[in-house]
Formats: structure tokens, sequence, C-alpha cells
């Protein structure tokens, strides 16, 4: 097949890396433009640019992908499919219906759970047993397409948002090669998502960082993890903001406060509206993401309210 690729992250490199390394064709790669970045602000290119470079690919970087010039040269490249995988963009219906097999995505959720921008947090924060990835066929409606094929993962207790990107960006060239050729020869069964399961993964915001210690330390856990390694779970500690990065849910009755510090000889925890949370790893403003027993060791906990 003659195909085109786009995508802009990290969590796209495997699927083009699957693509590139296949028989198919890779006729373009389409991602974003490129954006300031880092302390001086200088154009950084974005990591699948990067790959395409080293691979010696034709590159494009629309603004939108609206304009007219930029349709014509999509369909000048008579595609048989694109392939999206986090491209940053949504596309419009004159796109979809350019290449003869249509578009289809790499999606971090098991459709239809957790459309949207934020899947692979949200399914952390509440709780799902599992998770995985969906190629899906394009619509117009948000990640509403019929789904093509899924790869499931059951993250563990210590399992962070970052490290389960980095496992379903995998997953995700997996499914995405055992399903090239289905499509290709018209054999892929196409499934109809259920919109009665339907969730939305809305966006994080920075405000949701914020730990509330009423909630249950299990809760709380999940939230450390979800938000690890952006915007990260944080409280106040003595008027400072304390980032932590790993804790762990410890269930146990409690007469404390919560956000009320309980200290042990290597580590320290904190009291929740059911459990203590117990912090692993923290930082404060301008320091290293360090140990939890490490700061015990400089900072003297006893009495300490968090938030």
């Amino acid at each position: 097949m003659k195909i085109i690729f786009a995508g802009t992250p990290e969590f796209a490199l495997p699927s083009l890396q699957l693509l590139i390394d296949s028989p198919h064709e890779l006729c373009a790669v389409y991602t974003q433009p490129d954006r300031p970045a880092g302390r001086g602000r200088q154009l950084q290119p974005s990591p699948v640019k990067t790959l395409a470079l080293q691979a010696g690919l034709p590159i494009f970087q629309p603004l939108n992908l609206k304009a007219p010039e930029d349709l014509l040269h999509l369909a000048e490249l008579q595609a048989d499919l694109m392939v999206v995988v986090a491209y940053g963009l949504i596309l419009s219906q004159a796109v979809l219906d350019i290449p003869r097999l249509g578009c289809i995505n790499v999606h971090g959720s098991l459709l239809p759970r957790w459309r949207g921008a934020a899947p692979i947090q949200r399914a952390i924060m509440a709780g799902d047993e599992q998770t995985g990835v969906t190629i899906m066929k394009i619509v117009r409606q948000l990640d509403a397409g019929d789904m093509l094929h899924k790869e499931i993962y059951v993250p563990t207790d210590s399992d962070t948002s970052s490290t389960v990107h980095d496992k379903l960006a995998e997953l995700g060239a997996i499914g995405l090669a055992k399903t090239l050729i289905p499509l290709e020869n018209g054999s892929l069964h196409a499934e109809p998502q259920d919109e009665a399961l339907v969730t939305y993964a809305e966006k994080l915001n920075k405000t949701e960082s914020v730990l509330d210690w009423t909630q249950s330390a299990v809760e709380l856990a999940r939230k450390v993890r979800g938000l690890n390694a952006w915007p990260v779970a944080q409280t106040l500690y003595r008027g400072d903001v304390l980032r932590i990065w790993q804790a762990q849910a410890i269930p146990e009755g409690h007469d404390f406060v919560p956000g009320e510090v309980r200290c042990h000889a290597k580590h320290w925890d904190v009291a929740t509206g059911n459990g203590y949370l117990r912090l692993l790893e923290v930082q404060l403003p301008g320091g290293k993401r360090i140990a939890a027993d490490a700061f015990l060791n400089a900072h003297n906990m006893a009495g300490v309210v968090l938030g």
C-alpha cells in the first residue's frame, strides 16, 4: 500500500518506525510545525519529524491542513491510506475523503471508553483494571469511528502515565501491524462503538495537580500516578509547593487530621480521608526529585500538616 503517516509526539514513533520497516510505501510524513522550546525558545522539530528526517522521508508541516494548496498536495500523493497517531489536528471531511481506504487512527484507550485528549491519564486516575490501544477508522466526530483492532494492557500498581504511555505506544505499533494487511485485502471486520458506553477523557489542567487530603488514599495514589509526568501531583509544605512523583496507598485506619504527617524510620505517611498515602518520591522548588526517606533525613516532619 501507499501510505501517508501523520503524527507529532513520541507516542507516534513506534508506529512510524513500523511503517518505515514495512514493505509498504511511505510516501509522506505530516507533522506539526516546529515549535519554540527550551530556555532559548529555539524552534525544535517534533519527534516524528526527527525520525522522518533520519529515514529520508518527505516531510510536510502545514499549519492546519485546510488550505486548498495543502489539500491539493495531499490528493496528488494518491495514497491508499492515511495513518494518524497523535497528529494534533482535527482532520476535515475533505482530508478524510482523499485516501482510497480512508484514514485510521491509533488511539490510547479501549474505545468507546476514554475518547478525547488524555485517555491514558484518565484511565489510571479512574482505576481502570485494563487499558490499551484501539485502531479505528477516523470520522468527523471525536474518536467515534468504527473499531478495527484492539491491544490490551493491564497496568500494575506502580505504573504511571509515563510508563503506560510508553507501553501503549509500542502496542499501537503492534496493533497497526495486525491491521494493515487485512484492511488492504478487505477481510477486516469493523465494529461500531456502543454509544451507551462512551466516556470522555478531558484534557489535563494544572489545577488538577493539587491534592485534596480528604479524599481516600486509593484515589490520591491513582491521581499521583496519573499526573506523572505532567502536571505532577502537589501539595503545600510549610508554604512551598511539594511535588509528589510517586506514592502508595496504605489502607489503615487513623485518627489524624487529613494532611497530617506520620513519620517512621525510613518513610512518611500522610493521613487522608480514608487510609494513608505513603510518599515515595518528592521534589521541592529548585531541587531534584529525591526519595522520601532522603527528604525525611533533611527535614523535621513532626507535627507537619500538608496542604
